[in-house]
């Protein structure tokens, strides 16, 4: 939520002698930069489409950029950035970028975080925050570049061809519906989103998301599956919901799972992402990622129960921009 850069990871590389171009992205780089995303990393689901879109947006608060690096005329890799929004702590930016791993330690990753940098001092950015692949080489390149560690998070996979748990038995006046159902106003399930974000672990505490903002960053996307998008509903009141992401083909990425703080503690979170895995399933999809951050237990446990397996870990890296 809020532009903190869920996904993306900086690369591990040095400068060396070559023809390095670092410039602004176009709609026909999309597929260049993904695969630069995706690359070693088969718990991301990122499509070009969505790299399109997130770059042919009007402009908002967020002043969202991507820088793309050419070598010798390829792209190899990209940066995303921004600042921070959905929040009452001001001067907070990110930076997520990757270059594909047969390019690296050729200066395109160092080239790629000074432009973000550059952009985001200019915006007033104090401090800068970037997801690192918990490995050694991407984590020694962070700290040579003044990054601190921060918070740690787990992915975890799903094999959405084997079975999945028996749904436990739904309670009275308890309803699980699709997010299709709320296509003309979809204003309630931004009430679960921001009620539940405020309890989201990290270091910026996402206390002011606004309804525009979440319209253009989340219900918007063209990879939400709002079919797949499973509301848990109390007595025809939104109480919790499983936002589900696609690739398109049979990849499936759990984007947020949230409750309200009023409708906690009595199993429904557990009841919509049983669902939408169950859809996603059912519609073909055969493998499925989620991220949780190593502190949140209650959510751990949820995919534990619900067959996830830990897959990768990240870090965040902090800078103190001046």
């Amino acid at each position: 939520m809020g532009g903190a850069g869920r996904g993306a990871r900086i690369a591990c590389e040095s400068m060396t002698e070559t023809s390095l171009t670092i410039r602004d992205f176009r709609p026909e780089d999309a597929e260049a930069v993904a695969a630069a995303h995706r690359a070693g990393r088969e718990h991301l689901v990122m499509s070009a489409e969505v790299l399109r879109w997130l770059n042919a947006r009007p402009g908002t608060d967020e002043h969202f950029r991507t820088f793309v690096a050419e070598l010798d005329g390829r792209v190899v890799g990209g940066v995303r950035c921004g600042l921070v929004t959905g929040t009452t702590t001001a001067g907070v930016g990110y930076a997520n970028g990757s270059v594909l791993p047969e390019f690296r330690r050729r200066g395109a990753g160092t080239a790629l975080l000074a432009a973000a940098e550059q952009h985001l001092i200019a915006l007033g950015v104090a401090e800068l925050h970037s997801w690192l692949d918990e490995e050694p080489a991407a984590l020694a390149f962070a700290a040579a570049r003044g990054y601190e560690q921060g918070r740690a998070a787990h992915f975890s996979a799903r094999d959405l061809t084997l079975p999945l748990p028996q749904a436990p038995e739904r309670p009275a006046g308890v309803e699980l519906r699709p997010a299709t159902d709320w296509a003309d106003d979809p204003r309630p399930l931004f009430l679960v989103d921001a009620d539940a974000v405020r309890d989201e672990p990290g270091e910026v505490p996402m206390d002011a998301l606004e309804y525009e903002d979440w319209l253009r960053s989340t219900w918007e996307r063209p990879d939400l599956d709002r079919a797949l998008t499973v509301v848990t509903v109390v007595d025809g009141e939104p109480a919790a919901l499983s936002l589900a992401q696609t690739d398109g083909v049979d990849r499936y990425w759990s984007a947020f799972t949230a409750c309200r703080r009023a409708f906690r503690g009595r199993g429904l979170t557990k009841l919509a992402k049983l669902e939408s895995l169950r859809l996603a399933a059912e519609a073909g999809h055969r493998r499925a990622y989620t991220s949780n951050d190593t502190t949140n237990a209650p959510m751990l446990a949820i995919n534990a129960w619900l067959g996830y397996e830990r897959c990768a870990g990240e870090r965040k890296g902090i800078k103190r921009l001046t």
